[in-house]
């Protein structure tokens, strides 16, 4: 009788200790599961002078990345640089005209983003003749994005995406980058529910 009863006994505390187990390693699958899943924002954005809404103090894809960031939980890396700081709009686009057409790559401030731990990587900014400010081709050529999901997204005043997407192909020939989103800069502003439904539309 009393082997009977210690048997049931230890029967139990396995099975208890099974369970226990179980929980333990599916709460883990779902933590190595949702580290996994993180997703970071990478944009420039200038603030002063920009045309159609004039000077602003937060640049329209700044609020575009805010929006993301808010939406789904992404972290961020802004692209700094104090170069065009003050610029009024037609003296900053005569000098992206001209660090496009001799391919200049100026330098940013702070250090490159560890991407290791991110497998979905947002790409934005605005339009400056035809494809991404140059400085955001700088930090491009100082990240590696082989194997990871890279969904370009621009601001503009009718240029659309210009050639920001076949240029981050080109940058990134081993990423999956996918078809991208652009919002027109006079919008952002009351363009929240907008970018929510882009961001449902990629399954978030």
């Amino acid at each position: 009788m009393k082997l009977k009863l210690l048997s049931t006994i230890l029967f139990c505390l396995m099975a208890v200790t099974g369970c226990n187990g179980q929980r333990n390693s599916d709460a883990n699958n779902n933590s190595n599961s949702s580290e996994m899943k993180k997703s970071i924002v990478i944009f420039f954005s200038h603030a002063g002078d920009n045309y159609s809404v004039g000077n602003i103090k937060v640049g329209n894809t700044k609020i575009v990345a805010d929006y993301i960031t808010e939406i789904i939980g992404a972290d961020q890396f802004e692209i700094a640089t104090s170069k065009y700081d003050g610029m009024a709009y037609q003296p900053l686009c005569d000098l992206a005209k001209e660090e496009q057409r001799n391919n200049e790559l100026p330098p940013y401030e702070g250090k490159c983003p560890d991407l290791s731990g991110y497998d979905t990587v947002f790409i934005g900014g605005p339009v400056w003749w035809g494809t991404y400010p140059q400085v955001m081709f700088t930090l491009f050529k100082d990240i590696n994005l082989d194997g990871k999901t890279v969904i370009p997204f621009t601001t503009h005043e009718g240029s659309g995406l210009g050639r920001c997407v076949s240029d981050v192909k080109k940058a990134f020939p081993k990423a999956d980058v996918k078809p991208g989103f652009s919002m027109y800069g006079h919008d952002v502003r009351t363009g929240k529910s907008t970018v929510e439904k882009w961001i449902k539309g990629l399954g978030y």
